[in-house]
């Protein structure tokens, strides 16, 4: 079996997925992924090198083949989640770049060919740093991060450049992509209270009942205006942000990978964050309407987050349809829909409506045992893989008849 299969992914909601899709045999895999993350040193980071979208979510896929038992890979992981502690000046980065080129302490088993690429990219953001020590603080920086920054200046700040050197530093087996072409842009939401939550941090963060009705990709941080729109009616603040969207261009290699697919995977995650702005990516949704594929599934989250309060599995089902500017499902953007066969408390509900007839929006809805045991919170790698393929199977065998 050779399978093409392309996901949309965050960062870690989709993970055990992913690496189901690696582990199984003939499955080539593409995750299209968004950089509006700017929470904490995140945030900082872009702050400091402006232009620059975040990394973050593209830093912990690049850990989904980094098995701990293997030293080598150990090393690897350890570079990507190493945090700086608190007072690292740049003479601390200095030395944690040297223990690197060194390969000392928890770098010792790193591979040359990424000793030597990892060691590059730090010392050209270690001689930014010094060059422009002010504005910012790096502690509780992720060291893989720093790496993304450095390639990022080296490539001439080109973002997805990054990406590409970094998945190859790295070894990653993934296709990873920015769903866009590096254009920066600022996440800010939009709630049915008229509250605003003012970028990615906040729309992850823990808040209020009232539902989010309205994501916005803009330009320029919010800000200090924050306060001005607010005072505003819903309304106009939902018009002065409309005004200020970001223009922001497809990756045509992302594009690509969604026409090529056998199975298109819209995965489960934070979706106000991670999943619904890569929908409203120009060309996303042709691409899907164009795909190859025989099957394209919607993944319900096995446990709700923040940004999804009060909101039951159709109705992200229906706000993936709506940002992909298909609320009917007109164009078969959404074939299927996969959830755990039974909902925990704080999961999104499924009606016992929609399971009985098995559909929602036209699209055929399935139920498995997707839980997995030791972490009740997360999907099963392997029995999820399974059964989306297994849904993939079936269509494309009923498209052949």
């Amino acid at each position: 079996m050779n399978v093409a299969v392309t996901m949309f992914s965050g960062g870690r909601g989709a993970a055990g997925i992913a690496r189901g899709m690696l582990g199984t045999p003939g499955v080539t895999l593409s995750l299209v992924v968004n950089g509006y993350d700017n929470g904490l040193s995140t945030g900082a980071l872009r702050r400091y090198l402006p232009g620059m979208l975040g990394p973050s979510d593209f830093r912990k896929n690049l850990l989904l083949h980094l098995d701990p038992a293997d030293p080598a890979r150990a090393a690897l992981a350890t570079v990507l989640e190493h945090r700086l502690p608190g007072g690292t000046t740049p003479a601390g980065l200095a030395a944690v770049i040297e223990s690197i080129a060194t390969r000392r302490g928890p770098f010792a088993a790193l591979p040359e060919a990424a000793r030597e690429a990892v060691t590059a990219d730090l010392r050209v953001f270690a001689r930014r740093l010094a060059a422009y020590p002010h504005g910012l603080d790096l502690a509780d920086c992720a060291l893989g991060n720093l790496v993304f920054a450095g390639a990022y200046l080296r490539l001439g700040r080109d973002f997805n450049a990054a990406v590409d050197a970094c998945a190859r530093t790295f070894g990653s087996p993934v296709r990873l992509l920015n769903v866009t072409n590096g254009e920066n842009a600022f996440l800010t939401a939009l709630r049915r209270d008229g509250s605003l939550l003012a970028d990615e941090a906040d729309i992850v963060a823990p808040q209020g009942p009232g539902a989010i009705t309205d994501l916005f990709l803009l330009r320029e941080p919010l800000g200090a205006r924050r306060a001005e729109l607010e005072a505003l009616p819903p309304a106009w603040t939902r018009e002065v942000l409309g005004r200020e969207r970001a223009e922001v261009t497809p990756n045509p290699r992302a594009l690509e990978a969604i026409r090529d697919a056998d199975l298109v995977v819209y995965g489960p995650g934070t979706p106000h964050s991670s999943l619904l702005p890569s929908y409203l990516t120009p060309g996303v949704a042709d691409a899907i309407a164009r795909s190859r594929a025989a099957a394209k599934v919607f993944v319900v989250n096995i446990r709700g987050d923040h940004d999804i309060r009060g909101l039951s599995a159709p109705d992200l089902v229906d706000r993936t349809l709506a940002y992909l500017g298909d609320p009917r499902n007109g164009r078969r953007l959404v074939t299927h829909v996969l959830s755990h066969r039974t909902s925990a408390p704080d999961a999104p509900a499924v009606p016992y409506g929609v399971l009985d007839r098995g559909e929602w929006a036209g699209a055929r809805w399935v139920t498995a045992d997707l839980r997995h045991p030791g972490s009740p919170g997360l999907h099963h790698p392997e029995r999820t893989a399974e059964a989306l393929l297994a849904i993939r199977n079936e269509a494309a065998l009923a498209r052949a008849r």
